[in-house]
């Protein structure tokens, strides 16, 4: 049954201030915010949003449930309300300073469409997420490790000839392909495989999407953080992130968009 999901704009604004994925147990949205108040619009396949995109600043921040608005310019986020995950550039170098770095991890390889991969690291019970969250459509559980610093340690020295680090983009590019199982199978020769993985994330596509920065149009459906929709004929693939800042109404946008020579057959 098609869902249409169209809010009513009052002031104050409604703003994108944030983004789940198909991830976890909830189904993938954007988090919208009023009055301090946010609430979930939910990104399910078939799902018609209508939204124009205006004004876009800083997000702020949420707190206890509660969203605190920022006027600052910088969008998505202003240096105050960046948050800055101390993990991200970790090499082993540290002293084991959050909790979660005494948990056990796993170290894994994940394969983007066709032949794009890297390597990356996460507490062992969040590996199947970790994976969608990053939109991966193959991986294989390499190694387990008693504490992330280790599997830092190790990471670093796999990414020097595999990488850490996928562009959306590069991504997007590859929404409508599947993976180069001659060159993922080459890659995977070199490690012990504990455990593959394979997703499929529903989108069906024949071509490669428009990238833009939209919402409007049906849900295709969501890979990692990129959204892809439906307008007009054409298919669209946003980097959810893109969004996050914007001031939004319940209204079709006038501005053009590059459709697809699809959209004339």
């Amino acid at each position: 049954m098609l869902t249409v999901k169209i809010l009513s704009i009052e002031d104050p604004p409604v703003q994108i201030v944030g983004y789940s994925t198909r991830a976890g147990e909830s189904d993938p949205a954007l988090l919208l915010a009023r009055d301090g108040q946010i609430d979930r619009e939910g990104l399910t396949p078939g799902t018609e949003v209508t939204y124009t995109l205006e004004a876009r600043h800083c997000a702020g921040t949420i707190d206890d449930g509660r969203h605190l608005a920022c006027n600052a310019p910088e969008a998505p986020s202003c240096p105050q309300h960046t948050d800055r995950w101390p993990c991200a550039r970790c090499r082993g170098d540290c002293d084991l300073p959050r909790e979660s770095c005494r948990e056990e991890h796993a170290i894994y390889l994940a394969a983007f469409a066709p032949d794009i991969f890297k390597v990356g690291v996460t507490r062992s019970w969040r590996l199947d997420t970790r994976l969608r969250e990053q939109g991966a459509d193959r991986a294989a559980h390499v190694r387990t490790v008693e504490n992330g610093r280790i599997a830092r340690q190790i990471e670093a020295e796999i990414a020097e000839t595999v990488g850490d680090r996928v562009r959306v983009d590069r991504k997007r590019a590859g929404l409508h392909r599947s993976v180069d199982r001659d060159a993922w199978e080459r890659l995977l020769a070199d490690f012990d495989v504990r455990e593959q993985f394979a997703f499929d994330y529903g989108l069906e596509l024949t071509g490669q999407p428009i990238a833009e920065t939209l919402l409007t149009g049906s849900v295709r459906g969501t890979k990692g953080r990129v959204l892809v929709l439906q307008r007009h004929g054409t298919v669209y693939a946003v980097d959810m992130r893109d969004l996050v800042g914007y001031e939004v109404t319940s209204t079709e946008p006038d501005r053009e968009v590059q459709a697809s020579l699809g959209s004339f057959d």
